[in-house]
């Protein structure tokens, strides 16, 4: 693989937010009179983004959507507020992904954020712990009409940075990383660690279990 630009997924990736996601979903079901979820079980909602999230952990039910109901957008108003005042309290980085991240960015590599989180949860986390200026494009949930596993988000990317989808690698936890990055026909690489289940069997180029394990691809 000719890789000229590294495209990361955020949540169970780069950064483990479980703790501050589970606590902001079961804050929203307790407004709601619900009792609390395992912080495994809100992980196992993650990866369709906020709605779908909340949708899940309000219904307890994987299959659940988000359909717009009245007691859907009360929860989502809940998980909004709480979430916001706790973006980072428990979030931290993976282990070797800041040494990683800075690395890359030394070597002269273009970074991105692909992820299906709203921009108004991820902007702001990404200033707070400090890496915003690491990434050259950030693409959310709601930035494109399309999010993974759509191939738009890493399209655009590609783009914004003038360079092949082939040259452009996605680093992800999810089934959705590894589709959308196959449909731009960009290389893919699955982390094992993140919150998107056995990544064997999920179609990617590589599963990696140390993030630093990327700087191969450059070395």
């Amino acid at each position: 693989m000719e890789i000229k630009a590294f495209a990361f997924d955020l949540d169970g990736t780069l950064v483990d937010s479980i703790a501050d996601l589970a606590r902001a979903a079961n804050a929203a079901r307790a407004d709601l009179g619900l009792a609390p979820l395992t912080e495994a079980r809100v992980a196992s909602y993650v990866g369709d983004g906020a709605s779908s999230l909340v949708a899940r952990t309000l219904a307890d039910d994987h299959g659940a959507e988000f359909t717009g109901t009245a007691l859907q957008k009360e929860a989502m108003n809940h998980f909004d507020m709480h979430y916001k005042r706790g973006l980072t309290i428990d979030t931290t980085f993976y282990p070797q992904v800041q040494i990683t991240l800075s690395r890359l960015h030394e070597r002269g590599f273009p970074l991105a954020i692909v992820t299906n989180k709203p921009e108004r949860y991820t902007l702001p986390l990404l200033r707070e712990l400090g890496v915003s200026e690491h990434f050259e494009v950030v693409v959310a949930g709601d930035t494109l009409p399309h999010k993974k596993p759509s191939p738009e988000p890493l399209l655009h990317v590609a783009a914004r940075l003038g360079i092949s989808p082939t040259e452009l690698l996605m680093v992800g936890d999810s089934k959705n990383d590894v589709l959308a990055a196959q449909a731009a026909e960009c290389p893919v690489i699955a982390v094992s660690y993140g919150y998107g289940g056995q990544m064997d069997d999920m179609g990617a180029d590589r599963v990696i279990h140390h993030f630093a394990d990327l700087l191969e691809f450059i070395d």
